[in-house]
């Protein structure tokens, strides 16, 4: 493996730092330097760039980022244990590495950023979809950073990226692609990780739109497409039932047949939707 900086090897940085994986956190740690450095990459150009990473654990990806060239790294750690490791990183950057000490969903990470920023995490599994959809659904767009890169179980890397009429098709491709760019940019084998997950796991970029791809009304989209899916196998003239007046009219106006169901229905076509139910 070669080196990407002067630091000890992962392995010995975990085993001196006593830095086991808990699997209450979620943690998987990437141990392959080379690997952590070509997720960094994968992000695009980081010089000039604030970086936010969550769940750095011993710091592999931090490192990468460090190496790649990010003007500042601002890492979110919930985990005690990991500090004293990153704080060797830290030292390795001078001023380049912010370690938070705290749960990702509780701090106010935006106001430690300075722009422009990009996101780029190995995420816990147990908060990764709640934290991207947190990151998608701000108060007003666009968002205070620029891009996604993030590592997830590869089942969730799928559901954002799929297309109408396949089995991941939901919810969360609405929610992503309505406001994003999204594509799969590497993929990994359980074993790439120590302790070895019983999936596979994938990494999303995701690149913020200036403006949603279709013009909607979040509220009414985000209403409409839970009350779609929450019944996927049924027909939008049975799972919408009694959500407006009209219902029919208003899926016809939308060129949407009241016989298809959620999984067959367009990012485009359920923006159409939002925008009749807006009309009243």
């Amino acid at each position: 493996m070669a080196t990407i900086d002067n630091l000890p090897p992962l392995r010995a940085v975990i085993a001196e730092h006593g830095l086991s994986a808990k699997k209450q956190l979620g943690q998987n740690f990437l141990l392959d330097l080379n690997l952590t450095a070509r997720i960094a990459r994968s992000a695009g150009d980081l010089t000039g760039c604030d970086v936010l990473e969550v769940g750095p654990g011993p710091g592999g990806l931090t490192r990468g980022l460090l190496a790649e060239g990010a003007r500042r790294v601002v890492a979110v750690e919930k985990d005690d244990r990991c500090l004293p490791a990153l704080a060797e990183i830290a030292a390795a950057y001078p001023g380049r590495l912010e370690v938070l000490s705290g749960d990702a969903l509780a701090l106010p990470l935006a106001d430690h950023l300075i722009g422009p920023v990009k996101i780029v995490a190995n995420l816990p599994y147990n908060v990764g979809t709640e934290l991207l959809i947190r990151w998608l659904t701000p108060p007003s767009w666009p968002p205070f950073w620029q891009s996604l890169t993030l590592m997830f179980q590869r089942e969730v890397a799928e559901r954002i990226v799929a297309q109408p009429r396949t089995d991941h098709y939901g919810r969360l491709a609405l929610l992503a692609q309505w406001r994003a760019d999204a594509k799969i940019v590497l993929s990994l084998p359980p074993e790439a990780f120590v302790p070895a997950p019983k999936v596979h796991s994938a990494v999303v970029h995701l690149k913020a739109l200036a403006e949603p791809r279709y013009p909607a009304d979040a509220a009414i989209l985000s209403r409409i497409t839970a009350q779609a899916f929450n019944q996927r196998r049924k027909m939008l003239r049975s799972s919408l039932k009694g959500q407006f007046p009209d219902l029919e009219d208003r899926l016809l106006a939308s060129g949407i047949q009241p016989t298809q169901r959620a999984e067959e229905v367009s990012l485009e076509q359920f923006c159409a939707l939002a925008r009749a139910v807006a009309q009243g």
